[in-house]
Protein backbone atom coordinates (compact mmCIF):
# COMPACT_ATOMS: atom_id res chain seq x y z
CA UNK A 1 0.00 0.00 0.00
CA UNK A 2 2.98 2.47 0.35
CA UNK A 3 4.26 1.54 -2.27
CA UNK A 4 1.43 2.14 -4.29
CA UNK A 5 0.98 5.70 -2.37
CA UNK A 6 4.69 6.93 -3.26
CA UNK A 7 3.98 5.68 -7.18
CA UNK A 8 0.57 7.47 -7.39
CA UNK A 9 2.66 11.10 -5.67
CA UNK A 10 5.38 10.64 -7.88
CA UNK A 11 3.18 9.86 -10.92
CA UNK A 12 0.97 13.31 -10.09
CA UNK A 13 4.09 15.59 -9.50
CA UNK A 14 5.58 14.09 -13.39
CA UNK A 15 1.98 15.61 -14.28
CA UNK A 16 2.12 19.15 -12.28
CA UNK A 17 5.46 19.71 -14.08
CA UNK A 18 4.74 18.32 -17.66
CA UNK A 19 1.58 20.86 -17.36
CA UNK A 20 3.52 23.53 -16.30
CA UNK A 21 3.11 24.87 -19.83
CA UNK A 22 -1.13 24.82 -19.51
CA UNK A 23 -1.04 26.18 -16.02
CA UNK A 24 1.01 29.10 -16.73
CA UNK A 25 1.08 31.88 -19.30
CA UNK A 26 4.61 33.84 -19.93
CA UNK A 27 5.74 36.75 -18.02
CA UNK A 28 6.16 39.81 -20.11
CA UNK A 29 9.17 42.40 -20.67
CA UNK A 30 8.51 45.94 -21.21
CA UNK A 31 11.02 48.42 -21.50
CA UNK A 32 10.07 51.69 -19.28
CA UNK A 33 13.34 54.22 -19.33
CA UNK A 34 16.58 53.88 -20.22
CA UNK A 35 19.33 56.07 -17.92
CA UNK A 36 22.70 56.77 -19.21
CA UNK A 37 25.91 56.31 -17.03
CA UNK A 38 29.11 56.85 -18.99
CA UNK A 39 31.73 54.61 -17.33
CA UNK A 40 34.73 56.24 -19.61
CA UNK A 41 35.36 58.06 -23.03
CA UNK A 42 34.42 54.73 -25.17
CA UNK A 43 32.25 52.60 -22.41
CA UNK A 44 28.54 53.43 -21.34
CA UNK A 45 26.70 51.62 -18.86
CA UNK A 46 22.81 52.01 -19.84
CA UNK A 47 20.45 51.26 -17.00
CA UNK A 48 17.19 49.79 -18.54
CA UNK A 49 14.27 50.08 -16.09
CA UNK A 50 11.91 47.27 -16.63
CA UNK A 51 8.38 46.31 -16.41
CA UNK A 52 7.93 42.29 -15.47
CA UNK A 53 4.43 41.45 -15.89
CA UNK A 54 3.21 38.50 -14.40
CA UNK A 55 -0.61 37.09 -15.61
CA UNK A 56 -0.75 34.33 -13.83
CA UNK A 57 -3.08 33.78 -10.30
CA UNK A 58 0.27 32.81 -8.89
CA UNK A 59 3.61 34.25 -7.75
CA UNK A 60 6.62 33.86 -10.08
CA UNK A 61 10.07 34.05 -9.11
CA UNK A 62 12.39 35.48 -11.98
CA UNK A 63 15.62 33.07 -10.85
CA UNK A 64 17.75 34.19 -14.50
CA UNK A 65 17.20 36.87 -17.07
CA UNK A 66 19.62 36.46 -19.64
CA UNK A 67 18.58 39.60 -22.39
CA UNK A 68 20.16 41.05 -25.64
CA UNK A 69 19.10 44.91 -26.46
CA UNK A 70 18.38 46.52 -29.35
CA UNK A 71 17.88 50.39 -30.08
CA UNK A 72 17.08 51.51 -33.28
CA UNK A 73 17.30 48.28 -34.83
CA UNK A 74 21.13 47.84 -34.15
CA UNK A 75 22.89 45.52 -31.29
CA UNK A 76 23.45 47.26 -28.44
CA UNK A 77 24.92 45.03 -26.16
CA UNK A 78 23.76 42.00 -23.77
CA UNK A 79 23.02 41.49 -19.83
CA UNK A 80 22.18 38.82 -17.47
CA UNK A 81 20.69 39.10 -14.45
CA UNK A 82 21.43 36.82 -11.70
CA UNK A 83 19.88 38.01 -8.78
CA UNK A 84 15.98 36.14 -7.74
CA UNK A 85 13.39 38.34 -8.20
CA UNK A 86 9.50 37.63 -6.99
CA UNK A 87 6.99 38.97 -9.31
CA UNK A 88 3.31 38.56 -7.72
CA UNK A 89 0.06 37.11 -9.11
CA UNK A 90 -1.22 39.50 -11.39
CA UNK A 91 0.77 42.58 -10.73
CA UNK A 92 3.73 44.42 -12.32
CA UNK A 93 7.49 44.46 -10.81
CA UNK A 94 9.72 46.98 -11.74
CA UNK A 95 13.52 46.02 -12.03
CA UNK A 96 16.69 47.61 -13.02
CA UNK A 97 19.17 46.13 -15.48
CA UNK A 98 22.25 47.14 -16.80
CA UNK A 99 23.81 47.08 -20.66
CA UNK A 100 27.09 47.58 -21.18
CA UNK A 101 28.16 49.15 -24.40
CA UNK A 102 30.69 51.35 -26.36
CA UNK A 103 28.99 54.74 -27.08
CA UNK A 104 30.45 54.03 -31.08
CA UNK A 105 27.39 50.76 -31.04
CA UNK A 106 24.64 53.57 -30.11
CA UNK A 107 25.06 55.87 -32.63
CA UNK A 108 21.82 58.07 -33.29
CA UNK A 109 20.39 56.82 -30.42
CA UNK A 110 22.48 58.91 -27.69
CA UNK A 111 20.94 62.16 -28.84
CA UNK A 112 17.40 60.23 -28.93
CA UNK A 113 17.96 59.06 -25.58
CA UNK A 114 18.84 62.44 -24.44
CA UNK A 115 16.68 64.49 -25.51
CA UNK A 116 13.59 62.50 -24.69
CA UNK A 117 12.42 61.50 -28.73
CA UNK A 118 10.86 58.05 -29.75
CA UNK A 119 13.24 55.47 -29.82
CA UNK A 120 12.11 52.05 -31.36
CA UNK A 121 13.57 49.27 -28.74
CA UNK A 122 13.77 45.16 -29.06
CA UNK A 123 14.89 43.22 -26.10
CA UNK A 124 15.32 39.47 -26.28
CA UNK A 125 16.11 36.58 -24.52
CA UNK A 126 15.63 33.46 -22.66
CA UNK A 127 14.11 33.85 -18.70
CA UNK A 128 14.50 31.14 -15.84
CA UNK A 129 10.97 30.78 -13.88
CA UNK A 130 10.30 29.00 -10.61
CA UNK A 131 6.62 28.65 -9.58
CA UNK A 132 5.28 26.24 -6.33
CA UNK A 133 4.18 24.28 -9.61
CA UNK A 134 7.95 23.75 -11.19
CA UNK A 135 10.56 25.70 -12.89
CA UNK A 136 10.92 26.05 -16.71
CA UNK A 137 13.14 28.08 -18.93
CA UNK A 138 11.66 30.55 -21.71
CA UNK A 139 12.25 32.58 -24.82
CA UNK A 140 11.04 35.76 -24.59
CA UNK A 141 11.30 39.00 -27.48
CA UNK A 142 9.52 42.54 -27.33
CA UNK A 143 9.59 45.44 -29.58
CA UNK A 144 8.14 48.74 -29.04
CA UNK A 145 9.03 53.12 -28.48
CA UNK A 146 9.91 54.21 -25.58
CA UNK A 147 9.95 58.29 -24.84
CA UNK A 148 11.84 59.41 -22.21
CA UNK A 149 10.00 62.69 -22.38
CA UNK A 150 6.43 60.68 -21.01
CA UNK A 151 8.74 59.47 -18.11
Amino acid sequence: MANLCILFLLTLSICLVSCLDWLMEKPSFVVREIILSPSSFTDVNLLLGLDVQNPNRFDLTLKSFEYVLFLDNKEIGTGRLEKEILVPSSSTTQVQVSVAAKFKDLGGSVKTIITGHDLPYKIEGKASIKTTFGSRDFPFSKDGRINQKNL
